[in-house]
């Protein structure tokens, strides 16, 4: 029978020795030495352009940083450093230092529309480098980029973690496919606003559909739930995320009229890593699904190239709980994926897997049928009472929040 991995194989590494913003290259460079450190994309040929000639730098490993010329950067390797510099001819960072914002995301469509979009163009790219199977180099580019985001993902849940615990994660998954202003978008907004409300991190896999519904409803979790209502009606005149840039201008017109309330701040480096919550939560899309429309609701958005790594990203934060909305073979396939995970204790406890739509979940697609004697059977006892269908919002928000008898 598999056992869990050892936990420190799977948590989130905190690395001291890596340098991730210019405030804290310059703290370490005052020092003379930056010996042994990773020096993770930094733009080091802006003013003002540090001075490096008489800094140690053995053992320094700089990747995807930017210098003034190439003869730092041969003079750093001359000097025992390591340089993985950025790759030339790419559309995204080879080492984001951070999580995308919406406004990253969508920057480009005032000019060009959904086309001239930065993940637009990010897509395109990927399409035309090989998609799922790329050659080598943007291969290795994916996956610099990849581990930053990792990195990034790791540092922007830190502080929310160690706050509110990881049981205050909860996953919603469903179809992509749902459109707005339908009773299954309403509901998952609505849910997503009742958690967010309730100090419940939502994380989706930042696509539209379900997964938007529920980073809306925490985008507005500072509003009155009339607010919600009035946001989906905007949104459902634009219902279907084929038509791409109907759907993403309404997304922005909605995000300017209801920004967050109570001056909560939207500007990245404002933004204050126990507020995001409550302006959206977290998305974690994927390039691979990247002719969808990018879901510009959550606070913020850790976007992979691996498909892979981002479905077990997310499982492996909600801890909380997740919320299975209807949907099909994707969602199914999160199901299990989930389960085996729950099954083998793989990231410690979890949360309820709160079904919405009985009636679907029992007749249409019968999961609860395999799926009840399957975390029966579990070797850390009986877990299949994590299981809960229901058709009522609070019911299952409960259910999550910690208390349905």
């Amino acid at each position: 029978m598999p056992t869990p991995p050892p936990a420190d194989v799977i948590e989130p590494h905190t690395a001291p020795d890596e340098i991730e913003t210019r405030a804290a290259f310059d703290r370490r460079l005052s020092t003379g030495s930056l010996a042994g450190l990773t020096v993770q994309g930094l733009r080091l040929d802006l003013s003002p352009v540090p001075d490096l000639t008489g800094t140690d730098v053995a053992g320094t490993l700089f990747v995807g940083c930017r210098f003034a010329d190439r003869e730092v950067g041969a003079d750093l390797v001359r000097r025992g450093a390591n340089v993985v510099p950025p790759f030339s001819g790419l559309p995204y960072p080879t080492q984001p230092s951070h999580l995308y914002t919406p406004e990253e995301l969508a920057a480009g469509f005032a000019e060009g529309g959904f086309a001239g979009m930065y993940d637009t163009r990010v897509y395109e790219h990927f399409r035309a480098h090989g998609g799922a199977l790329p050659d080598v180099k943007e291969a290795l580019g994916q996956r610099l980029h990849d581990h930053g985001v990792d990195n990034a993902l790791a540092d922007a849940t830190r502080a929310w973690l160690a706050t509110h615990g990881p049981q205050s994660v909860v996953g919603v998954m469903g179809g992509h496919a749902v459109p707005r202003g339908s009773g299954p978008y309403r509901m998952a907004a609505t849910l997503g606003w009742e958690l967010a409300r309730a100090d419940r991190l939502i994380v989706t896999g930042g696509g539209p559909g379900v997964m938007e519904a529920a980073n809306l409803g925490a985008y507005l979790a500072s509003h009155p739930v009339e607010d919600l209502a009035a946001a989906i009606d905007l949104l459902a005149t634009a219902p279907d995320f084929t038509d791409h840039d109907r759907y993403t201008a309404v997304a922005l017109e909605v995000r300017q009229r209801y920004a967050p309330a109570h001056g909560l701040p939207r500007a990245r480096g404002e933004l204050s890593s126990l507020d995001w919550a409550r302006t959206g939560g977290l998305a974690i899309p994927t390039w691979l699904y990247g002719h969808e429309p990018a879901n510009l609701f959550a606070g913020k958005i850790a976007k992979y190239f691996s498909n892979a790594i981002r479905e077990d990203t997310i499982l492996r934060l909600a801890r909380g709980g997740i919320v299975f909305a209807p949907g099909r073979a994707g969602t199914v396939q999160e199901v299990f994926q989930a389960a085996t995970k729950t099954y083998y204790g793989t990231d410690g406890a979890s949360g309820a897997y709160v079904f919405l739509n009985r009636d679907y979940w029992t007749r249409e697609l019968p999961v609860e049928a395999l799926l009840r004697p399957l975390l029966a059977a579990s070797p850390f006892g009986d877990l299949s009472g994590t299981v809960y269908l229901t058709d009522d919002v609070a019911e299952a928000a409960r259910a999550l929040i910690g208390g349905v008898g």
